[in-house]
C-alpha cells in the first residue's frame, strides 16, 4: 500500500512538471488531489484519473488522505500555503521562495519547525547532474579548499513585464538560484555582498522597477570569493556555467547542448548552441529533487534543501538590492537582524 499521498497546489508550469514526474516515475507515491483556482486545470486531474480537484487549496489540505503537499502556486501565496499545510501536519515541498519578505519567511520557518514536518524548498539546480558532479569533486577534496567561484546565469529572453512587476526583481526571481548555488559549492556562510545592476536590454524593465543585467560579488566567512553574472537576454541560448577554483585544482561545467558535435573547415569552427529554455536544461534536476524529497520522507531524514537555506538565499537577494541601491558592500547580517 502506498504510504505517501500527495496533493499538489497549483498546476501551472512547475506544477505540471512535478505532476508528470510523480505520476510516471514514482511507484511509491500516489497523487490523490489537485488544487488550482483555474478550473481548466481539471484537465490534469482527468489526464491521470485523480478524483479530487479543488478550487480552494484549503479543501485539499483538509483532505485527511493527503499527508504530503507539493506547493507550486504563485510566490505571493507560498507563505499561506506552507503555514496551512504545516499546521495540518503535512510534509511539504515548495517551490522557492517561501516569500519575498524576510520577516514573513522567518515566521513561516518558526511555524514549520513547531509543526515538526518535513519541509524542502525547490532549489532544483543543486540536483542538476552537472552541478552535482562539481559538488562531489569538491566534497572528495579534489579541488581542495574553494577559493574562487564563478557562476554565469543568463536567460535567452526576458520574461513578460507583467511577471517582472510581481517577481520581486531580478535578484529575487533569478539570481536567488545562483546565490543558493554559490553557498552549495563553497560550503561556507556568506559574509558580505556587493552588487551592480543596469538596464542594458529593455527600457520597459527599468520602467517596471527592475534591472536586466547584473554582476554580484560574494565574500564568504571562509575567505572564498564568488562572482555571479546575470543577463535577462543571451541571444545564443540558456547560458548556465559554474567554475570552482581551489587550493588543489579547478572544476567546472559547460552548457548543455542539443548535441556535442563540432565542425571545422577553412573558414573556422561551428558547434551547437546551448539549450534554449530552462525547462529543457533542467529536466533531470526536477526529477532528482523530488526523488530526494520522497527519500527523506520514507527514510525519515532531514531534507537536503531546508527552510534555512531558503531564508539565507532570500536575505542574499535583499542584500544585493540594498548594495545596488546604496552602492556599498552589505553585510548579510544586516538583512537578518
Amino acid at each position: 500500500m502506498k504510504q505517501i499521498k500527495i496533493g499538489i497546489i497549483g498546476i501551472g508550469r512547475m506544477g505540471q512538471i512535478h505532476l508528470d514526474n510523480l505520476m510516471q516515475k514514482f511507484s511509491e507515491v500516489e497523487v490523490v488531489a489537485i488544487s488550482d483556482i483555474n478550473v481548466e486545470a481539471r484537465q490534469w486531474a482527468a489526464k491521470y484519473n485523480i478524483s479530487k480537484f479543488y478550487s480552494d487549496y484549503q479543501d485539499l489540505i483538509s483532505n485527511q488522505e493527503v499527508n504530503t503537499v507539493v506547493i507550486c502556486s504563485p510566490t505571493n501565496q507560498h507563505a499561506e500555503n506552507i503555514i496551512a499545510a504545516a499546521q495540518a501536519g503535512k510534509n511539504i515541498f515548495c517551490e522557492k521562495p517561501m516569500d519575498l519578505s524576510i520577516q514573513t519567511a522567518m515566521r513561516v520557518l518558526q511555524i514549520v519547525e513547531k509543526a515538526g514536518v518535513k519541509f524542502m524548498l525547490g532549489f532544483n539546480r543543486r540536483f542538476d547532474p552537472n552541478f552535482m558532479k562539481i559538488k562531489s569533486l569538491i566534497d572528495e577534496g579534489k579541488v581542495g579548499e574553494p577559493q574562487i567561484v564563478k557562476i554565469t546565469s543568463r536567460d535567452p529572453a526576458p520574461p513578460p513585464i507583467s511577471y517582472i512587476k510581481s517577481s520581486g526583481g531580478m535578484f529575487l526571481d533569478m539570481t536567488i538560484h545562483d546565490f543558493d548555488m554559490a553557498r552549495f559549492m563553497v560550503n561556507s556562510e556568506v559574509k558580505s555582498i556587493f552588487a551592480v545592476g543596469r538596464n542594458l536590454i529593455d527600457p520597459e524593465i527599468g520602467i517596471a522597477g527592475d534591472i536586466d543585467t547584473a554582476v554580484v560579488t560574494i565574500t564568504f566567512e571562509s575567505g572564498a570569493i564568488a562572482t555571479i553574472d546575470n543577463s535577462r537576454q543571451a541571444v545564443y541560448g540558456y547560458d548556465q556555467r559554474v567554475e570552482v577554483f581551489g587550493s588543489e585544482g579547478m572544476a567546472g561545467t559547460e552548457n548543455n547542448k542539443s548535441d556535442n558535435h563540432y565542425y571545422y573547415n577553412k573558414k573556422g569552427q561551428s558547434e551547437s548552441l546551448p539549450l534554449h529554455f530552462f525547462m529543457d536544461r533542467y529536466i533531470p534536476s526536477y526529477f532528482n529533487e523530488m526523488k530526494t524529497f520522497i527519500h527523506c520522507i520514507v527514510h525519515d531524514e532531514a531534507p537536503k534543501v531546508g527552510g534555512q537555506d531558503g531564508l539565507i538565499s532570500l536575505a542574499m537577494g535583499w542584500a544585493a538590492n540594498t548594495s545596488m541601491q546604496e552602492n556599498r558592500v552589505v553585510m548579510l547580517k544586516e538583512m537578518l537582524n
